[in-house]
Formats: C-alpha cells, structure tokens, sequence
C-alpha cells in the first residue's frame, strides 16, 4: 500500500503543472526548444499561476468532501 501511494505521488509530481517537478521540466524543454532561457520574472509568474491552480483545486476538493460528509 505505501509502495502505490509513494509511486503514485511520484507520477503526480511529473504531470507538467507549472508548480510541479513536471512543470519545471517543461519549462526546460521551451528554453531548449527557444535556445535561450525564459525571462526570470516570466517564469516566476507562470510558477505563481500554476501553485494559484494547485491551491484552487485542493479547496475545491477538500469543499467537496466536507459536503459530502454532512450529507
């Protein structure tokens, strides 16, 4: 049971969200692609929008469960 928890942490940390191992990577792969790197506050900014979704998301999922738990 750990063993799936820590293997699907780990695929989850790859997806390419900005906030992410994976968005970062991604991030990588445009610089590489442009051959010179993203401006430093650009990429800052595209950080924050992807942790905005991040935080969004588990609200609206923690909400959801709260819901469902008072029902």
């Amino acid at each position: 049971m750990l063993s799936m928890i820590s293997v699907s942490l780990g695929i989850t940390n790859l997806l390419p969200i900005p906030a992410l191992d994976g968005g970062k990577i991604l991030l990588l792969i445009i610089e590489g692609i442009r051959k010179k790197p993203l401006k430093e506050n650009t990429e800052i900014q595209i950080q924050l929008l992807g942790f905005s979704i991040l935080i969004a998301l588990s609200i609206f999922v923690t909400y959801n469960d709260i819901v469902r738990v008072l029902k």
